[in-house]
């Protein structure tokens, strides 16, 4: 609950769209050895760490954007809702594309 998603892949690229309710918390520390991530915050905003579980935590705003590079520890989650919806809506891009975010 409070997680949405649509995922469009390609070939070489996968773009997943995230609407996830304000407050909610996830995506614990974690990388993708084999995965580049970009990622850019729509509405909202999101609280979390990269780099090392014990890194400062960084709030990444509206029309900002993150870089996960492959095999960088990011997550510690806190997403914050916008003043309209109470969502934080997250654009994703992964290179090469995750077989564990395909749909269909």
């Amino acid at each position: 609950p409070g997680f949405r998603r649509r995922v469009i892949s390609g070939d070489q690229l996968q773009l997943c769209f995230w609407r996830i309710k304000g407050g909610a918390t996830g995506s614990f520390m974690h990388k993708h050895d084999e995965h580049e991530q970009l990622g850019i915050i729509v509405r909202g905003k999101l609280d979390f760490r990269i780099g090392k579980e014990d890194s400062d935590r960084v709030v990444v705003g509206e029309n900002e954007v993150y870089i996960a590079p492959a095999g960088v520890l990011h997550g510690d989650s806190v997403f914050i809702g916008d003043d309209e919806y109470d969502e934080c809506w997250i654009l994703d891009v992964f290179t090469p594309p995750r077989d564990d975010l395909r749909e269909g």
